[in-house]
């Protein structure tokens, strides 16, 4: 199964800082450039750390309220997320402001991967690197989102190669295959009960696709079957014996 690359949504006019940009410049280029975040890179383009808008709004934050009453005073609870905060809080260069170590993916990496380090690391933008890990793009849950945009005739075909030609090893036309607003159904009938899941997990997977409706039927149930007694073949017969 062939997924959409990083490389091929990323920016690759990437606005950065450097560790000594001062705070005030920070503000001034995500401002001009309308941008919610930028990269950190060193001389040699290394990403050193990523800076967001939330990283300068901490320091806002941190401001006394001159309407506010004054609080008793409390000692301070010295964790790490108090100390990193604290150090935002009163950054004044780049180096201060960013989080490190950051969270980088390559341009290799499927669509797919970079929303799941998003999620993961709870990020809204990765830096690009390449092999020697120097900064070459990035890419923002936006450009994520441009897989959704891909056309139905467009996710129908790679369900019919993908899936069910390369996967199956079935005739184009083996199954009936309609894709609207990015909802794919599968209606026919196939050989097995257990290249039922398989269609439908793969059709799942291809790029774009919102849901799978399954409307599939199966001439043989061999689920009771050990993978050893099947009648196995094509490619997916690797799928088969993992269920």
């Amino acid at each position: 199964m062939k997924h959409s690359k990083i490389g091929s949504v990323m920016t690759t006019e990437v606005v950065t800082a450097q560790r000594g940009t001062p705070f005030k410049e920070v503000a001034r280029l995500l401002s001009a450039h309308r941008i919610s975040g930028l990269p950190v890179v060193d001389a040699d383009e290394h990403v050193v750390g990523v800076i967001s808008e939330t990283d300068l709004l901490m320091r806002e934050a941190a401001a006394p309220d001159p309407y506010r009453p004054p609080r008793r005073f409390r000692p301070p609870r010295l964790t790490t997320a108090s100390r990193t905060a604290q150090v935002k809080e009163q950054a004044r260069t780049a180096a201060q402001l960013m989080s490190a170590p950051p969270v980088c993916v390559h341009a290799e990496n499927t669509i797919a991967e970079a929303a799941r380090t998003m999620a993961r690391h709870t990020v809204e933008r990765l830096p690009v690197v390449d092999e020697e890990d120097r900064l070459v793009g990035i890419v923002t849950r936006r450009d994520l989102l441009q897989v959704f945009l891909r056309t139905d005739d467009a996710i129908r075909h790679e369900v019919i190669e993908q899936v069910l030609v390369r996967t199956l090893w079935l005739p184009p036309r083996a199954l009936d295959v309609t894709v609207v607003e990015g909802v794919v159904t599968l209606e026919g009938q196939l050989e097995r009960l257990t290249e039922i899941p398989i269609a439908v997990h793969m059709t799942g997977e291809v790029d774009g696709v919102v849901a799978v409706v399954d409307k599939l039927t199966y001439r043989t149930d061999d689920s009771h079957l050990r993978p050893t007694e099947q009648a196995l073949k094509g490619v997916a017969d690797d799928w088969l014996r993992k269920l």
